[in-house]
């Protein structure tokens, strides 16, 4: 539930999907005011270090180590690339893991909701994986499930290559190609219960590379900043063009200035129009 201008606004509740006009007039009052947690929220201080967060903590000691792993290697390989913004161990715990580890809860409600009995296994794709965030981190803390890291970059994929084999991560595999491409191969069309992105590009842009391959009846989470109204208005017709709906929206605290993210959540409700995604390259610069 999120609390916006005064109103209490139930986003986990209902069981079809929100129409557009109902979520962006709710959301429209908590324009000029922030966006305030209720107990149901994730509950941890912006002032603590993720070291001692609760989402890290809940992981196993193999599963720590092996973020331990993956930072390292990020660090190091941040020296002839450019990979991440962040310099120090303590930022990239802080900004990239713990927004990382703060979806798979909104993630795994979300599927057990509208989509099937179990989130054990689900087969997920992180599209513009980049530095392996936030699939690389989904992979470690939910082992049951099969991670596809999307990346069209050859560098970039060098490196996910390595952390994956240098981590020992037999549940993901690496795909270096174009999200409008795969979209449109046989072989991964259509074939996975969730689609991830997070930094990638705009909502409108991302529903194009992200939703046709989704399954019918999956779900899209985009990992978003603290205040998505007008992006998420923009994307109604790319989404509704996709064959889906919004479903809803999760606010998750984050060590960001603003003290919070969202997780923008869409149900796929029919199977994408074979005309999408567009050619390689058409969706950014004309957006639906």
């Amino acid at each position: 539930m999120l609390l916006c201008g005064g109103r209490r606004f139930n986003l986990l509740a209902p069981t079809t999907p929100l129409s557009f006009g109902t979520f962006i007039k709710h959301l429209a009052a908590s324009k000029s005011s922030k966006l305030s947690l209720t107990a149901k929220s994730f509950t941890s201080s912006t002032s603590s270090k993720v070291f001692s967060s609760s989402r890290f903590e809940a992981l196993n000691s193999r599963q720590k180590e092996q973020v331990h792993l993956y930072i390292d290697s990020l660090l190091e390989w941040n020296q002839k690339m450019n990979l991440t913004a962040v310099k120090e161990e303590s930022e990239v715990m802080e900004r990239h893991v713990e927004d990382s580890l703060s979806i798979i809860e909104p993630i795994r409600t979300s599927y057990l909701s509208h989509c099937g009995p179990s989130s054990e296994n689900l087969n997920l794709v992180d599209v513009g994986s980049g530095a392996g965030l936030p699939g690389v981190i989904l992979a470690i803390a939910s082992p049951g499930w099969k991670v596809t890291l999307l990346e069209s970059l050859n560098k970039r994929c060098s490196f996910l290559e390595h952390v994956v084999s240098q981590i020992g991560l037999s549940n993901v595999q690496v795909k270096r190609e174009r999200a409008e491409k795969l979209g449109q191969d046989v072989s991964f069309r259509e074939s996975f219960d969730v689609a991830v992105a997070r930094a990638v590009a705009e909502m409108r842009i991302l529903a194009e590379y992200c939703l046709p391959l989704v399954r019918t009846g999956g779900i899209f989470v985009a990992a978003k900043g603290h205040d998505p109204q007008e992006e998420v208005q923009r994307a109604e017709r790319a989404i509704q063009l996709m064959g889906a709906s919004l479903l809803h929206i999760r606010c998750v605290d984050s060590h960001s200035k603003h003290g919070q993210r969202t997780a923008i959540i869409c149900l796929k409700g029919k199977p994408t129009p074979k005309k999408y995604p567009r050619d390689p390259g058409t969706p950014a610069k004309i957006p639906l």
